[in-house]
């Protein structure tokens, strides 16, 4: 689940505040050269885990600490790390070797979801309570004309996942006992779709939450890049235009973060390596009702992005081509690290991990 700090003006949120302040002026200095190399190991940098998995590409994490994070992939894989990813073990459910988990949310060390993808009933959501000895499948979609895409929780018990329009409308699927069971909810307050219109299963990003009752929906494919937000747990929605690039299935918003109910940020773009990519990220300060185009954007595609722990102005957004840093709260971007992932999340300690191809998953060092 993605945790967020709290805004609260103790003196120890001042003292988070300042760290991660801190942390953001390291990063932006981080610009990654080989004569620099040595100075890079006393700045905040990413530092690869050996997996003992090059054959996985990780899409779905969750990053209860920094020690603990959950990361899920292709061929059904699901890995667990317990010590900061010095040794990771694998917790796959069984029988998943066909399926693609893109996404997964963690409430602790024993307690998580994914879930797996595709069309029909290769969409699947699966739960554990021993920190993946075993698994329960709680959710197969029948509906050949679904596909889901992400999941997302409010806390412990509430939650939600999305599939792509089923006729005409984007289905929303909910639980209020951890993912144990589902059910689809009535579509009549979902705005119709456009003609293409989908979510992109690139990060786990596409469906975000922020406190007890408030969710954004990403979108692209279609003629414009929307992002659509529910105050009520997903019952009625209202969508909202954004100047991300739009007008082809490949283009459109693939992740979302929101530090709390007013204030989130947008990434995305042109997934395909020779296409550019220009105003691939966005901002907004009153829950997603206007978004306002970076003014200097990330260079390239981005697929996930996350909030800097205890910070009201520091993210990063990441993707194939690197990973890039704003410490103003969305309005500008800067590539610190040229290393390729599709995910971020970053949890209250401080601990930001990201994921990616080739079995690629690293921490935040500091």
């Amino acid at each position: 689940m993605r945790r967020l700090g709290s805004t609260r003006r103790t003196g120890r949120t001042r003292r988070r505040v300042t760290a991660a302040a801190a942390c953001a002026a390291a990063l932006a200095a981080l610009t990654v050269v080989p004569a620099q190399a040595h100075e890079q190991r006393r700045m905040p940098h990413w530092e690869l885990k050996d997996t003992g998995t090059p054959e996985v590409r990780f899409r779905g994490l969750a990053a209860v600490s920094r020690n603990t994070a959950w990361a899920a992939g292709t061929g059904g894989t699901v890995l667990r790390t317990t010590d900061g990813g010095a040794t990771w073990r694998n917790v796959s459910p069984p029988g998943a070797a066909e399926l693609q988990f893109r996404d997964v949310e963690a409430f602790d060390a024993r307690r998580a979801v994914v879930l797996a993808i595709g069309e029909g009933e290769a969409s699947r959501v699966y739960r554990t309570d021993d920190g993946g000895a075993t698994w329960t499948e709680s959710f197969r979609n029948t509906d050949p004309k679904a596909f889901y895409d992400c999941l997302a929780f409010f806390d412990a018990r509430h939650g939600l996942a999305m599939s792509d329009p089923v006729d005409g409308r984007f289905r929303i699927l909910s639980t209020g006992d951890g993912g144990r069971t589902w059910k689809v909810l009535p579509d009549a307050g979902m705005p119709a779709a456009q003609e293409g219109e989908a979510g992109f299963a690139a990060s786990g990003q596409c469906l975000v939450t922020s406190g007890p009752k408030d969710v954004w929906l990403a979108t692209g494919g279609a003629a414009r890049a929307r992002v659509l937000h529910s105050a009520d747990r997903g019952h009625t929605w209202t969508a909202t235009d954004t100047a991300l690039p739009a007008g082809d299935p490949a283009r459109g918003v693939f992740a979302l973060a929101f530090r709390d109910r007013a204030h989130g940020l947008a990434v995305g773009g042109d997934f395909r390596p020779d296409q550019p990519s220009p105003k691939a990220a966005a901002r907004t300060s009153d829950g997603g009702r206007t978004w306002r185009p970076a003014a200097t954007p990330p260079p390239a595609y981005r697929s996930g992005v996350a909030w800097l722990p205890h910070s009201r102005t520091a993210a990063l957004a990441v993707g194939p081509t690197g990973t890039d840093l704003t410490a103003d709260g969305g309005r500008t971007w800067r590539t610190v690290d040229t290393g390729s992932y599709d995910t971020v999340d970053c949890p209250p300690d401080r601990g930001c991990w990201a994921a990616g191809e080739k079995g690629r998953v690293a921490r935040l060092e500091h």
